[in-house]
């Protein structure tokens, strides 16, 4: 069974595309068949997969106003054996002209359909905002992975989006349900950091990933490179942490789920 995964967080800069990216790179490492959708108009993760975001003749915009069948805009990663659903700042257009549609929650559940089957993992990379955008990525998938650095701050962004999850799952996604929380950017030296981390065991348990994201140049530089860090730098402490989820996630699927 495909498991569809979305990376969300409403605050920025905690690592949401850096997460997706790598974690496709690094679930396609372990031959399981990968799909990146970006859903953020941003298209970082797009151009982290080597693909111009400029250049793109058909994106998920069109997929979701127009109907286009998402096969044919899938592009392969330029490195990683990984396909990518890409997006650029058309996808803003979406997101203000899906408000007046009806269904405009379901319109990404519907276009992975015909596709779903083909994947081990579909992974949806969200914008930083509790959108529609975000709402169709909740919809379209049956776990979300939350990426957060560990700081007072993340905590109460933790607690809408929980929220958001509850009423998802309540109203349009019954199998919608909080696949484990992510700790990024971690630096062991950060008292705060530590205490936060402890906040985060002692509440959600086993829902909180084993690995941890360092803080790690490489990761950091990867993306002006068009690749995800293991192709960057494979030794460095950002891709094995990346490689070492990936690890950790396919124990969970096989072993029945976090």
């Amino acid at each position: 069974m495909t498991k569809k995964i979305s990376i969300a967080n409403q605050k920025g800069g905690v690592g949401k595309t850096t997460t997706c990216v790598n974690l496709a790179a690094s679930l396609a490492a372990t031959k399981r068949r990968v799909l990146m959708v970006d859903m953020d108009p941003q298209g970082n993760g797009t151009m982290g997969c080597g693909i111009d975001k400029l250049e793109l003749k058909k994106s998920l915009c069109d997929v979701l106003l127009e109907g286009v069948e998402a096969e044919s805009v899938i592009l392969p990663a330029s490195e990683g054996e990984f396909d990518v659903l890409p997006s650029n700042q058309t996808l803003t257009v979406a997101e203000v002209e899906l408000l007046g549609q009806a269904q405009r929650e379901y319109r990404l559940k519907e276009a992975l359909k015909p596709i779903v089957s083909k994947y081990d993992y579909i992974l949806v990379d969200c914008p930083p905002a509790l959108n529609i955008l975000t709402v169709n990525a909740l919809v379209a998938t049956n776990g979300v992975l939350i990426p957060m650095q560990c700081e007072y701050y993340a905590l109460e962004g933790l607690t809408a989006l929980l929220e958001t999850v509850e009423q998802i799952r309540l109203n349009a996604n019954p199998g919608q349900k909080l696949y484990g929380i992510l700790r990024t950017m971690f630096d062991p030296r950060n008292n705060l950091a530590n205490e936060v981390s402890g906040q985060l065991m002692d509440h959600f348990g086993k829902l909180v990933f084993r690995t941890v994201i360092p803080r790690n140049v490489r990761l950091a530089e990867a993306p002006s490179f068009g690749k995800p860090a293991m192709y960057h730098d494979k030794r460095s402490r950002g891709a094995l942490a990346y490689l070492a989820l990936a690890g950790e996630i396919n124990r969970q699927d096989i072993s029945g789920n976090p």
